[in-house]
């Protein structure tokens, strides 16, 4: 079984500006949200975490330092020279440290933790990622300005992944079960003249058709990226609904 996990957490965070300098590091219902995520991961059987940091990288790597022993958990960081540039750079950075297969999900991502466990069970040697995607298209937990969609072919596995393709049947989550393809992949397009996005890595999969899905049906997750979706996220953990 997968024990490994990795978490993008080396961005800016723009739009979470007015409340903190370091997304990470945002206080959610009185927990930084970067902890509300290695919980998760522990609590469905992780027992490392590899951290790609950049942005506020010392702060926040003396925070993990800090966290690891309280939460029983290893914690590594691997800190993105440019942490300007898309997030597949954080990906090959992170996935350098890992052998094998790993959970990614983004720091400013919450999960119901039933969603990681089917994730983990998800592994097969006729994929080289699994994405979690959300069919409700109409989830009001989900920012329409700034999700990244995905279309899929009637096996499931992912046609198209981006933020402006059209049309689309589904939402990234965010979460993916991945193996070290992932990271060849995203390597594949930058060489090929591509940014560097985990989406550009996927796309590169999906073509090879090697990206699969995982339909979460009515499961519950949110991505705190602005002060409204940061107010929508205390709320749910004041109901205990990711406790």
């Amino acid at each position: 079984m997968t024990t490994d996990a990795l978490i993008i957490a080396a961005g800016y965070g723009s739009r979470l500006r007015e409340l903190s300098d370091s997304k990470p590091l945002t206080p959610v219902a009185g927990v930084r949200l970067i902890e509300h995520g290695v919980r998760r991961l522990a609590s469905v059987g992780i027992t490392r975490v590899v951290v790609a940091t950049g942005h506020q990288g010392d702060r926040l790597e003396a925070f993990l330092a800090e966290l690891a022993p309280r939460v029983g958990i290893a914690i590594e960081c691997a800190r993105v020279p440019d942490w300007s540039l898309p997030n597949g750079w954080s990906v090959m950075a992170g996935a350098a440290r890992i052998d094998g297969d790993y959970l990614l999900q983004m720091a400013d991502h919450l999960f119901d933790p039933e969603i990681l466990t089917r994730l983990l069970e998800q592994g097969s040697p006729d994929r080289g990622a699994t994405l979690a995607i959300d069919r409700r298209l109409d989830n009001p937990l989900v920012d329409p300005d700034d999700a990244t969609w995905v279309r899929t072919a009637g096996d499931g596995r992912i046609a198209a992944i981006g933020k402006t393709i059209a049309p689309y049947d589904a939402v990234d989550c965010g979460a993916f079960l991945a193996t070290p393809e992932l990271a060849t992949a995203i390597r594949a397009a930058i060489d090929a003249g591509a940014a560097g996005s985990l989406s550009e890595g996927m796309q590169r999969l999906a073509d090879a058709g090697r990206a699969a899905t995982m339909d979460i049906g009515d499961g519950w997750w949110i991505d705190v990226d602005d002060p409204y979706f940061h107010g929508v996220a205390e709320q749910a953990l004041g109901r205990s609904v990711l406790q």
